[in-house]
């Protein structure tokens, strides 16, 4: 068994960038956990969004959920969110952590990555997912997910405050995942897949 850990800017973003792997992971037995920096107030009501978050993760089958406790659209790369982060991944002692990608417009996942960069720096496996608003991202590593690609859409659709704010009219974020896991499937030889670049993996051969 497997400690899985997946940080997140916002309510959504591990559902959308990584749901599909995680389920498949906890699906096979192992602990999957999330770090979830801010409560996505500029998104819907809070209140409204960490139910919305808890019903995702009962249908994720995951362990844990931790909450940053930090301003939505105030993360800054500094020592505090650093330190957030390394607490957790202390807590959970994960084998692979999935973070937000570093090249995006918005400036919360920005901080993200470079801060878990940073608080992952001794973890042998850590890769970045994509989120909409992720630019220049070119996965390196592809993950099937056709068989969990309905379950996945499932934690979306918990999402509801967010299915409608794709900011592209007529394009439900449901839409756009599954566009987004059928270029990747393409990409990755498969008909559904999400894709993911390597800040580092480990390989042990025994």
């Amino acid at each position: 068994m497997m400690n899985i850990l997946a940080i997140g800017s916002h309510p959504d973003d591990i559902e959308f960038g990584c749901g599909g792997t995680l389920l498949k992971y906890s699906l096979a037995g192992n602990k999957v956990s999330l770090l979830v920096l801010t409560d996505g107030e500029f998104g819907a009501d809070p209140n409204l969004r960490k139910k919305e978050q808890e019903a995702a993760v009962d249908i994720m089958g995951a362990k844990g959920l931790f909450w940053g406790g930090f301003r939505d659209t105030e993360l800054v790369d500094n020592r505090e969110l650093i330190l957030k982060i390394e607490e957790v991944t202390h807590q959970v002692a994960p084998d692979i952590v999935f973070l937000n990608y570093w090249d995006d417009v918005h400036q919360d996942h920005r901080s993200t990555a470079q801060a878990g960069v940073s608080a992952t720096r001794y973890i042998k496996e850590v890769l970045f997912y994509e989120v909409p608003t992720t630019q220049h991202f070119e996965p390196d590593i592809f993950v099937d997910i056709n068989d969990v690609l309905e379950k996945k859409l499932e934690l979306l659709k918990a999402h509801a405050s967010q299915v409608d704010r794709t900011r592209v009219q007529n394009l439900t974020i449901l839409e756009s995942v599954q566009s987004c896991a059928n270029f990747r499937g393409f990409q990755g030889r498969c008909k559904f897949a999400e894709g993911f670049r390597a800040l580092r993996v480990l390989k042990r051969i025994d």
